[in-house]
């Protein structure tokens, strides 16, 4: 008898990328990564690396759809041995960005799913066709083989309808699935979990507040392993000060500028998810940059980096309160693993919290999940590396490595 196949396929499929990584879930090893950009343009590029190897090859030229570029990543991945046809391949995971509140779990993939997830793009218009996309596409390859949605949306599913519901009828929310769903979920589980093994303890036994500071940045408040409240809402444009979105904001900010800029619906979605935020305030929505010019002295840079941190101290106190009690405040994601200032200046002036870092290992870059927090501090402060792709990647083998997976599994 054939061993069962370890192997996990994960693709987070965007409007006009896929990355992707090929990782054996025996000891959660990666075998290839990549990368496929500006797909339907002249310039396509396909980044690829064999990590048994080390080789890393690159192809330049246009690569017209998802359907070419995923069929390019097979190429790739059958030129070192790894082909989607091996029978190694246990699975394919996606990253699903939006499963509503009907998807509370990773599940494997039919037609009713896809039917659910297409029913949640006006919630989604960005993320969930791209989503939908590579699915299908990944189908057609390996129509044999267990599809799995990983949710960015599950892990918030646990929160109690004081924190989803807002305050507006209920007949209205319900009609138009308007409530608090959140995102980023399989990061903000990931570094909760393994904030908690940092610590020494289990998930159930610790609260954590998870920063997840990228382009797009979340908070979340979870208590015992569950999400008790998250940053974004029905989409990620609620919560933090981000690279380009402009988090949270007065509604009546929108009827001012249709009533009186005369500006349309879609010229202010453009304004608040794509000319906001960092960008907005100051040109810049790279923290770095950001960084180089507050040393040169840059006010618009200085009072941009001030705003980012105000909305972000507002989340760490207001999620110390839902807690009642907080073991660990973790930072991940680019800027919360690489930006020591914007850490040391998030929990500045928190002591009463028991919030605090040292400054030497605070300046400490590493891959590695570490404690920043002085020894003995009342509350851990922690940089945690986030990995989505191996926890969609571990949702996914949970689900299907025995063979036996439900179709349209979920609760």
């Amino acid at each position: 008898m054939s061993p069962s196949p370890t192997r996990v396929l994960v693709l987070n499929s965007g409007s006009s990328s896929v990355k992707y990584q090929l990782l054996d879930m025996r000891d959660s090893s990666r075998l290839a990564v990549g990368l496929v950009e500006r797909i339907g343009e002249q310039t396509s590029r396909l980044r690829h690396t064999c990590l048994d190897s080390g080789d890393t090859r690159e192809a330049l030229g246009p690569i017209a759809d998802h359907e070419a570029a995923l069929k390019a990543v097979a190429e790739e991945l059958t030129r070192d041995g790894l082909g989607l046809d091996s029978p190694e391949l246990a699975a394919i995971g996606h990253r699903v960005v939006h499963g509503g509140m009907f998807f509370t779990e990773p599940t494997v993939i039919d037609d009713a799913v896809l039917a659910e997830i297409e029913r949640l793009i006006p919630v989604a218009p960005l993320h969930n066709p791209a989503n939908l996309t590579g699915i299908r596409t990944a189908q057609a390859l390996r129509p044999d083989l267990p599809q799995v949605a990983v949710f960015d949306t599950a892990f918030h599913t646990t929160m109690p309808e004081s924190a989803a519901r807002y305050a507006i009828d209920p007949k209205f929310a319900d009609r138009y699935r308007i409530r608090r769903y959140g995102f980023h979920g399989t990061s903000h589980a990931y570094v909760s979990r393994t904030t908690a093994r940092l610590l020494g303890r289990t998930p159930e036994e610790v609260n954590v507040i998870v920063l997840h500071l990228g382009n797009g940045a979340s908070a979340s408040a979870v208590r015992g392993g569950r999400c008790v409240d998250t940053s974004m809402g029905l989409t990620p444009l609620e919560g933090l000060v981000m690279g380009t979105r402009s988090g949270d904001l007065d509604p009546a900010v929108i009827f001012h500028l249709a009533r009186v800029g005369g500006m349309s619906m879609d010229e202010i979605d453009t304004l608040l998810n794509k000319r906001s935020g960092l960008f907005g305030l100051c040109g810049d929505n790279d923290m770095r940059e950001i960084r180089r010019r507050i040393d040169e002295g840059d006010e618009a840079a200085q009072l941009a980096f001030d705003i980012y941190i105000h909305r972000l101290k507002k989340y760490i106190g207001a999620y110390c309160a839902v807690l009642g009690r907080v073991d660990a405040v973790a930072f991940t994601a680019g800027v919360g693993e690489n930006a020591a200032p914007v850490r040391e200046a998030a929990v500045a002036g928190l002591e009463g919290l028991g919030l605090a870092v040292d400054p030497e290992l605070n300046a400490v870059r590493a891959d590695e999940p570490r404690l920043i927090s002085p020894a003995g501090a009342r509350v851990a402060v922690a940089v945690v590396p986030t990995d989505e792709e191996l926890e969609i990647a571990t949702q996914t083998y949970a689900l299907v490595g025995t063979g036996s997976a439900p179709v349209g599994n979920n609760s």
